[in-house]
């Protein structure tokens, strides 16, 4: 059988079954996902089962699917894509058991013409993935089949280690996908076309050229209903070793012999393994006033809202040059960014009052938001008389391209590649395990949590941790529009 469009996507149709198809993650980004997929050919063909604790027939669930659609969709919904849509979903409840989905299951791939594979989507808590994994085993819905698994992967290395094991009673590691929604994006991916298929930029990313990076992702948002989830997991486990720590891998990792999925892994779990353990005194946990109020959370809580962290990297590339990586709730901005900072030059022949040095050294800076740009900062001369310097910058932007139209969003892309067996960008047992051990000192050993106002930019004492560099968040000078 022939791929689906453009030569991209699996070679089978697939039957998906969505864990938590009620939930806010399906209505929000699975459920459109899908139907873009679906509906762009990106699939030869599908059936979707979905599936919760929440008692529906298959036609209240695909009333709650074009709701969903017509609230969360980021492009229009075309009534005859819909329809032919709307006749590939079917649901079971969870009360149906093992037998029921089997059932359902089993009817989809008699639906579809030829030879299928099994998705299984768990968008659900991590305290129920190990319930699912042993009901799909129950099911005997195992063979030829892939599942996604959402983060956190465990809460610390023995949890992680015991879920891997379990997992893997019923799976092969190849089998699973854990899935981590920031390499999904387009503006992360493209963090590997940037550093290895340009000769100006790759013989210079190591420790002679690079003086420190900065991985920074405050976020507006709070809480909302996710605060009792959030109570027992804060910013670190939440946001840095699912997300920031991958994003570091893409960072600095060496060259892989192939761009394929296993060499890539390697490459990453290269990095992992050179990390130093993050000691407590290298990092500083904050918590957003207000927090404690939350419905859900202990008043006297010293769960973190707000993370910033030096790490190192032991190998002969980076040696030396320090990665902080920051992230947390109601802060000032929604941002997205690395940030490469590289060596000044080593003595300045220009007089003192020309500005050279006084905004910072040379920067190129990704910025990983949906608006995907890149820019270049340098020194030059400002027009007119005398030598006066200023910091200009080159910039670029995704959407000047003829092919923005092409993007896939981040969860579309992953569950594309999980299809078709892609692990690129996905984490491996191995990887999850060595990130949860680096972290075991901070975990064991944590700082007392800083209050910090909220829309701050954290605790005053992220400067110390940084000095004496600079946050270049917030921005002196703005992306232009």
């Amino acid at each position: 059988m022939a791929k689906a469009a453009n030569g991209v996507g699996p070679e089978h149709p697939q039957v998906v079954v969505l864990f938590g198809a009620t939930g806010d993650l399906a209505k929000r980004k699975l459920i459109p996902g899908l139907f873009h997929l679906s509906s762009s050919s990106f699939i030869p063909d599908c059936r979707i089962i979905g599936t919760s604790l929440t008692e529906l027939n298959a036609e209240e669930f695909q009333n709650l699917c074009l709701e969903a659609l017509t609230e969360f969709s980021s492009r229009e919904v075309d009534p005859e894509a819909w329809e032919l849509f709307k006749s590939r979903l079917d649901y079971v409840s969870g009360s149906a058991g093992a037998s029921g989905l089997q059932k359902a299951v089993k009817r989809a791939q008699k639906e579809i013409e030829g030879e299928s594979r099994l998705l299984h989507y768990l968008s659900v808590p991590p305290n129920a993935a190990l319930s699912v994994i042993e009901l799909l085993g129950e099911a005997k819905l195992i063979d030829d089949a892939k599942v996604i698994m959402e983060k956190p992967f465990g809460v610390d290395l023995q949890s992680a280690i015991k879920l891997n094991a379990e997992v893997h009673k019923v799976f092969k590691e190849e089998q699973v996908f854990r899935i981590d929604h920031f390499l999904g994006k387009e503006p992360a991916q493209n963090i590997l076309a940037f550093r290895f298929a340009n000769g100006l930029f790759e013989p210079i990313w190591n420790r002679n050229f690079i003086e420190h990076i900065q991985i920074d992702v405050p976020e507006t948002l709070g809480l909302d209903n996710r605060a009792g989830f959030y109570e027992n997991t804060g910013a670190f486990r939440d946001m840095v070793v699912t997300h920031l720590f991958q994003i570091l891998a893409f960072v600095a990792m060496e060259p892989p012999v192939a761009l394929e999925p296993n060499s890539i892994s390697e490459e990453k779990n290269k990095v992992f393994r050179s990390m130093m353990p993050i000691q407590p005194h290298h990092a500083v946990r904050g918590q957003f006033t207000g927090y404690r109020d939350l419905e859900g959370v202990d008043p006297e809580s010293d769960t973190e809202t707000f993370i910033a962290l030096k790490c190192s990297i032991d190998n002969w590339r980076w040696a030396g040059v320090p990665f902080y990586l920051r992230t947390g709730k109601r802060l000032g901005e929604g941002q997205r960014i690395i940030s490469i900072a590289f060596h000044e030059p080593p003595k300045s022949m220009f007089p003192k009052d020309s500005g050279v040095g006084l905004q910072g050294p040379d920067h190129l800076t990704f910025d990983l938001s949906d608006s995907s740009r890149t820019s270049l900062s340098f020194y030059g001369k400002r027009p007119g008389p005398g030598m006066k310097l200023d910091k200009h910058s080159l910039q670029f932007a995704m959407d000047e391209t003829k092919h923005i139209g092409e993007v896939l969003e981040a969860y579309e892309r992953l569950i594309l590649d999980a299809m078709s067996g892609d692990h690129t960008l996905f984490t491996t047992s191995k990887g999850i395990e060595r990130l949860w051990e680096v972290s075991a000192p901070l975990i064991d050993s944590p700082p007392p949590v800083s209050r910090y106002a909220q829309e701050s930019w954290g605790p005053n004492s992220i400067h110390q941790l940084i000095a004496p560099r600079a946050w270049r968040l917030p921005f002196e000078r703005s992306w232009r529009a």
